[in-house]
């Protein structure tokens, strides 16, 4: 197709430029807001168009090199090329935008975007593994950029220096084995002492795979986990390293220990920011009953503990409430803490009367939000309302969905709402609200 010219306008949370002809919108991947672009078609559609980048004739002030030599063909990065604090000030008008578009609503003060570390964040990560029979090689990395192929990448600058030096010696590993075609995902979870590679392997390990596998994990001090089937089949190869995983939370004197498949924050480092800037604008007291909503490991659950008189966890999946309580009793906190398992996703309201009152509330759901949480909480009296509420979201979307329940059913005022940069250059949106009751 023609070469055309566009004058990009913004930037969609998949990192695309966004321009407009005639009244249809054009998707300009590389682009950037303000740069006049030459970019030739891609492909049409009903209601928008898409183009590939082929020179930009006026580049943003904002522009950048990428830090990484990958950066456009590997597709765990979007906004590379992009100033990071750039990148801050565009996911922070995305969630304004979304909140208003889909709830309807503002808030009344828009709290400062929280920053971390820019590279060498990602302490949680899912490499792809393929093996290339018709090259000899294999592949070690994540997937191209709008593609299913892996990505042939030989560093990554957003893992941790040590992880990124092994991706390498992961291909040599991978490609010794009997049958490395039946290796499809190597998974990385670094704790505070230690860490963990998840090998997901499709077939029974030989004799010799074992072997390589140990002599790997003594070379590089990295604990190897085993995944031969389903996720209940998840075990460590040896059996003295099951209890080895764990983040801290120095603020609150925690130490936090998980299963590599188990969520966690993928930046330890805002994580720690984000907890501490919840619990600070939940203002929580110590006569204060708090329950905390999709509270998985307990992550806000027992520094809670600490700061409030009694704490609620309740959380889907009875695994990680089961490791919030172990932690909780191994902190001393057993008292000041309940954790229950329950499908969260279909509450009322009757069932948020039967708990009992709570004077706060945090809620921290998956993607999907918490829909059905916010709409019990509407459905309570005036007098049976939590005084104040914290929302942590990964999706814009979802909070806006609930916070214009809260606001427009529940009578809630959205008191505050920002930006938490936990995924930089990529599109994701981690954003924190909160609301008051009336």
């Amino acid at each position: 197709m023609t070469l055309e010219v566009f004058d990009i306008e913004s930037l969609d949370l998949e990192a695309r430029g966004v321009a407009r002809r005639e009244g249809k919108v054009v998707f300009v991947d590389g682009a950037l807001p303000g740069e006049k672009v030459l970019a030739r078609i891609a492909k049409r559609k009903a209601s928008f168009d898409t183009a590939r980048l082929e020179r930009v004739i006026k580049p943003s002030s904002q522009r950048v090199t990428p830090g990484c030599p990958h950066f456009g063909m590997c597709g765990g990065c979007a906004m590379q090329h992009l100033d990071a604090s750039a990148q801050v000030a565009i996911k922070q008008r995305v969630l304004e935008d979304t909140l208003w578009h889909i709830g309807r609503v503002r808030p009344v003060v828009v709290l400062p975007p929280m920053h971390g570390p820019t590279w060498g964040y990602r302490y949680r990560a899912r490499l792809s593994v393929r093996a290339v029979r018709k090259k000899g090689v294999v592949l070690v990395g994540f997937r191209e950029r709008r593609g299913s192929y892996v990505a042939d990448i030989q560093q990554c600058r957003v893992l941790p220096a040590h992880v990124s030096a092994m991706l390498l010696p992961l291909r040599a590993l991978v490609g010794a084995f009997a049958q490395p075609d039946r290796i499809p995902q190597i998974e990385v979870a670094v704790g505070d002492k230690t860490t963990v590679l998840l090998l997901r392997h499709m077939e029974t390990l030989a004799d010799n795979d074992i072997a390589l596998l140990r002599e790997f994990g003594h070379k590089h001090d990295v604990t190897w986990w085993l995944q031969p089937k389903g996720p209940e089949t998840v075990h460590p190869l040896n059996p003295e390293d099951a209890d080895k995983l764990a983040y801290t939370l120095p603020e609150f004197g925690l130490r936090m220990p998980y299963r590599p498949t188990d969520f966690t924050q993928v930046n330890h480092a805002i994580n720690q920011a984000l907890i501490s800037k919840a619990l600070t604008l939940l203002d929580v007291q110590p006569s204060d009953r708090v329950a905390d909503l999709f509270c998985g490991l307990g992550n806000f659950t027992l520094p809670l503990a600490t700061r409030a008189r009694s704490v609620v966890g309740i959380e889907g999946s009875a695994a990680l409430t089961e490791r919030a309580l172990q932690a909780a009793r191994a902190h001393g906190l057993e008292g000041r803490t309940g954790f229950a398992t329950l499908n969260l996703f279909e509450v009322d309201a009757q069932w948020l009367r039967d708990l009992g009152y709570f004077d706060r509330i945090l809620i921290d759901p998956p993607r999907e939000g918490a829909e059905a949480v916010a709409r019990a909480l509407a459905a309570l009296a005036s007098a049976e309302r939590p005084k104040r509420i914290v929302y942590v979201s990964c999706s814009p979307a979802t909070l806006a969905r609930d916070a214009g329940i809260l606001a427009h059913e529940g009578g809630y005022t959205l008191r505050s709402a920002g930006v938490v940069n936990m995924f930089p250059h990529t599109g994701h949106v981690e954003s924190i609200a909160v609301f008051d009751a009336s």
